[in-house]
């Protein structure tokens, strides 16, 4: 049964993994993840690498090498676990597999697990992971327009994530993002982004730890007439967040965005710019709610 449901995700995914092929991070991550797999079974370079085998092969793998793998594997499996997208999955993969590279490389010989190391530093530093790019309806806020947004108009309720981007997990959760923002966002429940780790005073007024030990980030907070009522994760007396998975379920049930939805589409919006009217105004009937893609502050 396994078998068959990862047969069926990899089909699923099969485009999205098309597209991978063509991007310098990934293209680079598989082979660095598969440096010393290459040099162990590659003709001509095997011959001359050390073995503890008893055979005398050094182009197989000896005990301890297949032991270390067989943990990386385990190790990888169990992160997953909690992995919702392809990148998180394709993350925990690349991360794991480096470190078990790193490991082998240091038992074959010193130098080349320096050189493999040196390497992995260079890479994380120079080649970072693709941003999402794709379709949104997403506010993307400053510190002098945040306040000034959820105070606008006391009937529109915002969810709003606070990132970085040198995080992995938001990396990783922007898609799922953007993807509840082009199901749900309507004239009354409106979407927004604002990066923490670039406008820190504003994380510090909302409470947002900013700290990687803190684990706060994303965070997703829900104001409603410009106050906070709820967010994700929570976070207990140490300022350390509360475990919590960042998955389109979630978000859905823990927030009631279907309830939300229902309620916030009967206000009648001007756009994704304009004031709403006052309650109890009349005004012409407006047009089928269409809203644009915001655009992002840079």
């Amino acid at each position: 049964m396994g078998l068959i449901t990862g047969v069926i995700a990899f089909f699923y995914h099969l485009p999205q993994i098309y597209k991978w092929l063509f991007k310098p991070y990934y293209i680079l991550s598989i082979l660095m993840c598969s440096a010393f797999l290459i040099l162990r079974k590659c003709p001509g370079l095997c011959e001359n690498l050390n073995t503890e085998r008893e055979d005398g092969n050094p182009c197989d793998f000896d005990w301890r090498e297949v032991e270390i793998l067989m943990f990386l594997s385990a190790i990888v499996m169990m992160k997953n676990r909690r992995a919702i997208t392809l990148e998180q999955h394709a993350g925990n993969l690349f991360m794991f597999s480096k470190v078990a590279n790193v490991i082998l490389f240091f038992r074959l010989d010193i130098r080349l697990g320096i050189f493999y190391f040196a390497l992995c530093i260079a890479f994380v530093m120079t080649c970072k992971p693709p941003l999402y790019m794709g379709p949104e309806y997403i506010k993307y806020f400053s510190e002098k327009t945040i306040d000034e947004e959820l105070n606008h108009d006391t009937r529109v309720t915002w969810i709003v994530e606070f990132y970085a981007n040198w995080s992995p997990e938001c990396q990783s959760f922007a898609p799922v993002f953007a993807d509840l923002s082009l199901k749900y966002n309507c004239a009354g429940l409106r979407f927004g982004k604002i990066d923490a780790g670039r406008y820190g005073e504003v994380a510090q007024r909302y409470k947002v730890s900013t700290s990687p030990l803190a684990k706060q980030l994303p965070t997703l907070v829900l104001f409603q007439s410009g106050r906070e009522v709820m967010r994700r994760p929570m976070v207990d007396n140490k300022c350390r967040a509360v475990s919590w998975t960042f998955s389109e379920e979630n978000i859905i049930r823990e927030f009631n965005l279907n309830e939300l939805f229902e309620a916030s589409k009967k206000i009648k919006g001007r756009g994704e710019n304009s004031p709403l009217p006052p309650e109890g105004s009349e005004e012409p009937q407006p047009e089928p709610d269409t809203p644009a893609e915001s655009k992002k502050d840079q």
